[in-house]
This record gives structure tokens, sequence and C-alpha cells, in this order.
């Protein structure tokens, strides 16, 4: 465990991942505390506030802290709360796939977050899996490789609703598949399974190395597990790591809050809460 400022940090893994415990997000956060946060949150890319019951003003605040609150276009959203897109998977559908969120723009989202109201009685929980660990663990002329290779996908927001139906093909986006992350410079992969095809290669190619490359950075070695409680509050660095909602739990409740942060349009880091 590790003390700073005023609060505690409690590694979730030995790659990434921590709980920070001593913050009550509840309340507003001072300047020092929040330097304090978004360091943390560079350094484990995956930060767990336990029972926090923020509100839907209170979830928007504590985002704010790290990135600037996203309005997305297409996501389904609170009237009185637009930055905040609420999810009943009874009604929404479920999103049990490896993912990174916002691959229909560019850049992605810089972070995402979620608030649970509502759990399962058993099962439900998020893997997260680090991405530039992946990248690390790759020989360097697989490295080499996949520095002129880029992942195409679906440019159309509306399609990557939870619940949607895809319409017809239309303008597609690219991303590298490696990813200098842009606050710190390490190199991770990126990608995620919603991929069409990589350029760069011949078809067999692309399907041989999406096949091999989702396979190696949904390894195991690369993740961790976290199992919801309401009221939990959860943050993660969506250019350094994807994420997967596990389904099995049945028809068993599942609602919780998204708000989506990316970076300021002026650049440089968002000022706390007063």
């Amino acid at each position: 465990m590790t003390t700073v400022a005023t609060f505690d940090i409690l590694r979730a893994g030995p790659r990434f991942g921590a709980e920070i415990t001593g913050v009550d997000l509840t309340a507003p956060v001072d300047e020092a505390t929040a330097d304090a946060l978004r360091r943390a949150f560079r350094d484990h890319k995956v930060l767990v506030f336990r029972g926090q019951h923020l509100t839907p003003d209170q979830h928007v605040a504590a985002v704010r802290i790290f990135a600037e609150p996203f309005d997305h276009p297409t996501a389904a959203k609170d009237d009185a709360h637009p930055l905040v897109y609420p999810y009943n998977v009874r009604q929404t559908g479920k999103a049990s796939t490896w993912h990174i969120g916002g691959l229909w723009r560019d850049p992605v989202f810089a972070i995402e977050s979620l608030t649970y109201e509502v759990v399962p009685d058993l099962g439900g929980h998020t893997l997260w899996a680090d991405l530039q660990a992946a990248y690390d663990d790759l020989s360097e002329p697989f490295k080499e490789l996949l520095e002129s290779v880029s992942a195409v996908y679906d440019g159309n927001a509306e399609n990557y609703a939870q619940g949607s139906t895809k319409t017809a093909s239309g303008p597609t986006v690219e991303h590298p598949v490696v990813l200098a992350h842009p606050a710190t410079g390490r190199k991770g992969l990126f990608l995620s399974t919603s991929a069409i095809r990589l350029t760069g290669v011949t078809p067999a190619e692309s399907k041989a190395l999406l096949d091999h490359l989702l396979r190696h950075a949904s390894s195991p070695d690369y993740t961790i597990r976290f199992g919801w409680q309401p009221g939990d509050f959860v943050l993660w660095d969506n250019r350094a790591t994807w994420h997967y909602a596990v389904d099995d739990y049945g028809d068993g409740a599942r609602v919780y809050r998204k708000v989506i942060g990316v970076e300021p349009e002026a650049g440089g880091v968002p000022e706390a809460r007063s």
C-alpha cells in the first residue's frame, strides 16, 4: 500500500489497476489531491473508488478531475444530466466483448467511467487488460511489423450503442494498432474485436494477425477482474486498456451510469473542483 497526499493506493494487480481509499468524491477535491489522483491514474490506468454513491452531477465532476466530460452524439441520455448515460442491461442489452470505447472517432475517448446502482446477486464482473504490457511482451521484429499496420473500424457512432441494430456500412475510421500514449508516450497495442480489417497486409494476413493480437491482448496474464457493489465508481484509461463485461448472471439486474472523458480542446490538465 502507498500513501499519497490524503489517500491510499492499494494495487489491484502486479501490472496495473489500483483501489483508492480515503477520498470522498461526493465532496470538493482540492488541487493537491486532484494532482495526486491524476498521477495515480497515469501510473495505474484503472482506478477503483468503492462505495462513493455519486449523484449524476458528482459523477460528472469526478470525471472532470481527469478529463473533459464528453457529450456523446448518439448515446441514450439522462435528460436532466446530458453528460450522463444511463444503462439497464434488461433494456439496452449487454456488451460482452473485449473493446475500446469510441473507436468511431479520432481521437478515441481518453477515459471511460462507470458507477453502479444495481448489481447482480452473483457475477457481472468487469475485466480490464493492459494493452501496454501486452505490447511490451511482443518480439522486436513483430513490433516493427506492427508500426505500419492500422485497423479499420465502422465510423458510425450509432452502430456502437448497446442493443443497436447495425445500419448499412458507411464511412470508416482507421487507428494504428500500436499507439504511443498521448500523455506518457508509452506504446501499447490498440485494437478491438470490432476491427473490420487491417491495412498494409493481405486479407489472409489481416485475419491471422487480428486473431493472434486479439487473443494475445486478452490473455489472463494482462488482466484484472473487478466485482461491483452498489455505489462503486471506476474509471479507466481508454487508450491503454480495453475491457470486457462478463455475461454470467443470466437475467440478473445490472443498472449503471457512464460518463466519458476526452482531452480538453485547449489542451492542458482539467482543473479540480472547488
